[in-house]
Parts: structure tokens; sequence; C-alpha cells
């Protein structure tokens, strides 16, 4: 009896997801660990292995199907020593749901395996990319229709795009421009030609939680200006030590400094429900990382009680995995607090929207060389703006500006962190 292939819950409140594409094909033999495909959730793009050998018999779900049912049949899997012949007359059992909306037409047909040398890999108009090598393409302004993968199936990885000439163009991707946005709509009657560039699944649920934070949540802000030249100091102190192997960052210090504040201040590591505050027994740190089409938060859980060092390094391989779409559910759900930064862009100072159901976020802006007042006299220092939004239903203003007072203090003084 084939082997049924499910839609798999991705997430605890995962019910539906989107079937982005697949990496085989019907008739390919795969083995227990073979990425057979890609599921978009409304955090991430996310690889899915299979669990048994055997031979593709059926794809069920074709790649590009929107909110499929988690437990949804997707595809069926022969097993040794069956043929095609056992698919005649199959009905799935009772748990395998029909997806709960098809596929536009340009991606209903199964799309064939492609060699590892192929031209780029398509379905429509879709062109299989890493993540990472969108993000890098999209930086640099190469078309991945002009691309050949070198990855799994023919797949576009960073190594393809990083050598690309900027700007690159195909006579096939220049013949086939974005649809034109057209609507009835009169407020948008007067305006320029434009492209229409569907919302993802993870776009749509971004506007969705944030337009319901801003509308829901009342925030307030608390905004203080912290210098950071000793910070600096143990920061270059730290990286010029003989053989370290780690490279700190100053958003590192900001973290482990925030965690650090939370333990001060623990009753702005918080979440509100209608029954009653959530006080939380350690502080999950919440980092957020652009990646492309969105916005997510993995988690350095415990941070308060791990030292720069491996912070620095959970730091960067959590974010990495972020824009290669490689997290998995329990490295970006849950939280109990966020730090978004923005200061790599030169922004001075900015609100963030709170990530329910946690109680704050901490927005970080750029550090900078500014005129500053030290017993009476003008000086000069590096500082930085940093903004604390609140929760004001689980978070007093007391409460905010004790947390965000204990905060610039161990930034200006971070030898605390060392104890």
């Amino acid at each position: 009896m084939p082997i049924e292939i499910l839609m798999p819950a991705l997430s605890p409140t995962m019910t539906e997801g989107n079937l982005a594409k697949w990496n085989v094909a019907e008739g390919d033999t795969i083995a227990a660990g073979d990425v057979i495909c890609e599921i978009e959730t409304d955090k991430a793009t996310m690889e899915v292995e299979a669990v048994d050998e055997g031979v593709i018999g059926k794809i069920v779900v074709s790649g590009g199907t929107e909110a499929v049912a988690v437990n949804a049949v997707i595809a069926l899997l022969l097993e040794e020593g069956e043929d095609a012949s056992a698919l005649d007359g199959y009905t799935p059992s009772a748990g395998g749901a029909a997806p709960a909306v098809e596929a536009p037409a340009a991606a209903t047909a199964t799309p064939a395996a492609p060699a590892p040398t192929a031209a780029p890999v398509t379905s429509g108009s879709r062109v299989f990319a890493s993540p990472l090598a969108r993000r890098i393409a999209a930086d640099k302004g190469v078309d991945l229709g002009a691309v050949t993968g070198s990855g799994p199936h023919g797949r576009i990885v960073k190594r393809d795009v990083e050598n690309v000439k900027p700007g690159a163009k195909t006579a096939a991707s220049a013949a086939a421009p974005a649809p034109a946005f057209t609507s009835d709509d009169p407020v948008f009657a007067n305006m320029p030609a434009c492209e229409a560039v569907p919302n993802s699944n993870m776009r749509k649920i971004i506007a969705k939680r944030l337009t319901e934070s801003a509308r829901d949540v009342p925030h307030f802000n608390l905004t203080v200006d912290v210098e950071i030249d000793k910070l600096l100091q143990m920061r270059k102190d730290l990286n010029a030590r003989e053989n370290a192997d780690y490279k700190i960052s100053v958003n590192d210090f900001i973290v482990k400094a925030t965690a650090y504040a939370l333990t001060q201040v623990p009753d702005c590591n918080v979440a509100y429900t209608d029954d009653a505050i959530l006080k939380f027994k350690q502080v999950d740190m919440a980092i957020a990382v652009a990646i492309e089409g969105g916005l997510i938060t993995p988690i350095v859980k415990d941070a308060a009680n791990k030292g720069l060092a491996t912070l620095s390094k959970e730091i960067k391989e959590l974010a990495g995995k972020a824009r290669d779409g490689k997290l998995m559910p329990e490295e970006f759900q849950g939280g109990t607090f966020t730090i978004s930064n923005l200061g790599m862009f030169g922004v001075k100072g900015f609100n963030s929207i709170i990530n329910p159901p946690q109680g704050g976020i901490l927005s970080v802006g750029a550090g900078e060389q500014r005129a500053v007042v030290k017993d009476g006299a003008l000086a000069i220092a590096t500082v930085v703006t940093l903004t604390l939004a609140v929760d004001h239903r689980c978070i007093d203003g007391a409460t905010g500006a004790a947390f965000i007072k204990e905060l610039k203090a161990v930034v200006e003084n971070p030898v605390a962190l060392m104890l």
C-alpha cells in the first residue's frame, strides 16, 4: 500500500501553509533525509525531508498551491516492490483533506526533475533559489532568470549569484514583464504604471499581526541617549585578544545588556493575558532579522545566562539560518522580549511595534559622535539612541523607566556584564 506523505505541521499553531515547490518529481527514488519539498509558513520557507524511502508515485498537491491544510495528503510514496498499479483505485485516508485553495494555472503542472547544471529551475514564472541567493541578487540587481543553479535539482544558491555582474538580463525575462496592477478603486485612478508583487504568506501574516498590535495594544515609548565609548573600548580589547575565536559586535553587547537589565527589572520581562500577567523566569531574546519578503525574529534562549562570546556566535548562526530559510520552528517561536536594530542603516532613532504576546521591544539606533556636556564643558562622545516600547496593560510607566535606566547604566559601564 502506498505511503501517504502529509502536509507537516511546522509549528504548534500552524493549520495550513503554502506548498512552495517540489524538489522531486513523480518517478524519483528518494531516501530518508532527502529534501523533497519546501513549505512556506507565516515565518519562513522551510525544507521538508523525507522520513521513508521509496519512489514518488504521485504528487497530489502541485508546487505553488496555497493554503494546504495540515495533514492533507500531498504525495504518495511507493514502497519497495510496488509499481504504479498500486495507485489504482487508491483513496486517501480520512485524515487526508484536500487543499483549501488550488494552485494558479501557471503552477499546476508537476515540474520535471532538472539536471544539476541545467538552466534556472522554474515553475511558471517562479525561479527556484535559496532565500540568501534571492537577497544577494536583489542587493546586486541581478536577474535570477539569467543565473544557472548549481544546487540540488538546479536550485540557485549563494555561490551562483556572488560573482554575477549586476544588471544581467535575458531575452526571456525581458519578454515576460510582471503583470500591471489594475483596480476599480478610484484612489488608484491617477497613479502611474506599476508592478503588482503578490503578497507572500509571510507578508500577509506580518500585516495582520502588526495591524492587530498597533490597534489593540496600548503602546508607550521611552527614549534615552546612551554613551558607548567604554563599550567600544571593551569590544576592541576583547576582539584583540590573542587566539580569540569570536568577533563581538556592538549589537551583541546590546543584547547582553538588555537581557541583564531584564533580570534586574523582571517586571518588564512579561506578557499580558486577559486573565493574568505572565512573568517569565528566563529571558528568551528575539532578535529582528530582515529576510527576503519580510522579517523574522530568531530566539536566543536564556540570553541573560550566556557569555558575550557564546551570544555572539549564536546570534550569527541564527541570523544566517534565518536568511537561508533554515530556521526550525523552535528557533523563531516564543521569545519574551524583542530587539530591533537599524543602526547599520544610519537610522538615529525609531519606534517599533510590539511583537505580541511580548510586553516590550527595544529599538536601537546608530552610534554617532555627538556633542555632550560633561562637568559643565562641551565634549564629544559616541552616542546611541535607545527607544523602549512597552504594552501599558502589563508594564507601567515607572517600571519601564526603571528598566531603561538600568539598561543605560550597564551599557555605559559594561564591566557589569563581566560579573
